[in-house]
């Protein structure tokens, strides 16, 4: 249907301009119901869109900030690949200070969603050391040495605890303000070992020496073959260490 799908969200539902949404999606600033919002369309199953709403609406009850999805006139949370939520305000960290509250957000997701199911369709790093296909990765367009440093990486985190991850908390994703940290863009979001989110700038997670050793390698090694095989995908492999 596209983006004649936001009708279901009110007759005066509006696409004002677009945002950057990455590759996967078409991202828009939007006028629902008298304020702004975000629409973001895409080709999402409904079972992976109703993963993310329902997390989304899990997290905003728990106190955590998050875009909130706006439902349809009729109560759904999405509609033909379309989903709606609220605008968030502020700006993406700056300082070891801001990058710190953001360790404490993300360690707080942590918690909150221990024994999570996973997303529908896709693999934590440990899976994949058995299963080749999970959503955006597909290790058999990989070379065998890629996927042989790959799967070294993730080995090293068999037997931890799992937990729903933010997937990919960058600067982009991020709004900070004086009284809160919320993050956006849960695209990447599945179920996985909380450490990969926890390699961020100046340290800030506080994780000893062996600790950000084992995510950084195992977090170069994820986003290696999620965007393989592009310049950014081989850069990444290039951080991972030779079997």
């Amino acid at each position: 249907m596209g983006w004649e799908a936001l009708g279901q969200w009110g007759d005066d539902a509006a696409r004002i301009g677009p945002l950057a949404g990455g590759v996967a999606n078409d991202v828009w600033s939007v006028h629902v119901r008298g304020r702004l919002a975000v629409g973001r369309l895409g080709a999402r199953s409904d079972a992976d869109l109703a993963w993310e709403t329902g997390l989304l609406l899990r997290l905003d009850r728990e106190g955590l900030s998050v875009p909130v999805p706006i439902p349809t006139t009729d109560g759904r949370l999405f509609a033909d690949g379309l989903v709606v939520m609220t605008y968030v305000e502020g700006g993406p960290p700056e300082t070891e200070a801001d990058w710190r509250r953001v360790a404490d957000v993300l360690r707080r997701l942590h918690l909150t969603t221990a024994g999570w199911p996973q997303r529908p369709g896709w693999r934590s790093s440990t899976d994949l050391l058995h299963a080749e296909i999970g959503t955006k990765i597909d290790l058999g367009a990989m070379p065998p040495e890629a996927v042989a440093r790959c799967r070294a990486a993730w080995a090293r985190l068999v037997g931890r605890r799992t937990c729903v991850v933010h997937g990919d908390p960058n600067p982009r994703n991020i709004r900070i303000t004086a009284d809160r940290v919320a993050l956006i863009d849960w695209d990447e979001a599945h179920v996985d070992v909380p450490d990969l989110d926890l390699v961020l700038p100046h340290n800030a997670a506080d994780l000893d020496s062996g600790a950000h050793d084992i995510a950084a390698q195992a977090s170069a090694a994820w986003e290696a073959a999620v965007c393989w095989d592009d310049a950014y995908a081989i850069k990444r492999l290039a951080q991972v260490r030779a079997v």
